[in-house]
């Protein structure tokens, strides 16, 4: 099974608004509400790649519980926390000829339900994965992936952490299982611009000397680059195809890759679904639905 966490969740209210305009009243053309987070987001690809999936995390009030329902219509398994007070927040997602975001806060988090989720994390077995991916808020410590490694450390659980910064590098002493920077965040720990595939593979190696199993660097069109813990190194080219949203396409590939790995226990094979599962997303205007993973799995096939 794979479990996520998602540290501070929401509800993603995205609209339509044609040719919004500053003080004056604008309307929307398209509107959804989405349950929202980077677990999340992984916990409902690996449902659609029919997968099991379990999402944790914390949730609060009426929003709280809408979006944990609105997981579980989405096939995913949950088992939040609930907060005594506050909400889960809302991000609200305007698309027109610009594109705006408001982000909520989130709620504040008690030591009381922290150590309620750190017994949640106690039924993970070595079969299983965790997926830890975000940020966290300031409502909680800095070194919280650290807190939840430490405890599992010993117990062959697969700890996927997709993170940015200190945030992912003090996780390395870990040794997870699989991290996914992008080639400009890889470049941004250490403070370099990465021109070509030799140098994303270069410090990619770096990280696994740091502690890191696999590493996943996604490169947005020009595709993804595997190095792998058993030292094999594999470049995957996408799907063409017309760019709708970015959002949710790097943790799709993150649920990909690892419903593939778990499926096969093929590096080649999980990289050709985690690939596919991030273009299908970036084509649609949400989360891609198996089907559409799919069909691109088909367009990679006839690429050969």
């Amino acid at each position: 099974m794979i479990y996520t966490v998602t540290f501070n969740p929401s509800l993603d209210y995205v609209v339509q608004v044609e040719h919004f305009q500053k003080d004056t009243v604008n309307r929307t053309s398209k509107e959804h509400v989405y349950p929202g987070g980077k677990g999340n987001n992984v916990a409902v690809i690996a449902s659609n790649l029919d997968v099991k999936s379990r999402a944790l995390g914390f949730r609060a009030g009426f929003t709280g519980i809408a979006m944990e329902q609105m997981l579980r219509e989405y096939g995913c398994d949950t088992d939040f926390i609930a907060l005594d007070e506050g909400l889960t927040r809302i991000n609200v997602k305007v698309k027109s000829d610009d594109e705006f975001e408001i982000n909520g806060q989130g709620p504040d988090i008690s030591e009381e339900k922290i150590t309620e989720l750190y017994q949640k994390l106690e039924g993970i077995g070595e079969e299983d994965v965790l997926v830890l991916s975000g940020s966290i808020p300031n409502t909680l410590p800095g070194d919280m992936y650290e807190k939840i490694m430490e405890r599992l450390s010993g117990r062959k659980v697969r700890i996927s952490v997709d993170a940015t910064q200190d945030l992912l590098l003090n996780t390395l002493k870990y040794h997870p299982f699989l991290i996914k920077p992008n080639n400009y965040e890889l470049g941004e720990m250490f403070g370099v611009t990465l021109k070509s595939d030799e140098e994303v593979i270069l410090y990619a190696r770096k990280l696994q000397k740091m502690g890191a199993g696999n590493v996943l660097v996604s490169m947005a069109g020009d595709g993804a680059i595997l190095v792998a813990d058993n030292g094999e190194v594999i470049k995957r080219l996408p799907p063409k195809g017309n760019v709708v949203s970015s959002v949710g396409a790097g943790d799709s590939m993150v649920a990909g890759f690892l419903a593939g790995y778990l499926r096969r226990g093929s590096y080649e094979e999980a990289l050709k679904l985690g690939t596919a599962a991030g273009s299908a997303t970036a084509f649609t205007s949400w989360l891609a639905t198996k089907e559409q993973i799919q069909a691109q799995m088909q367009i990679m096939d006839d690429m050969k």
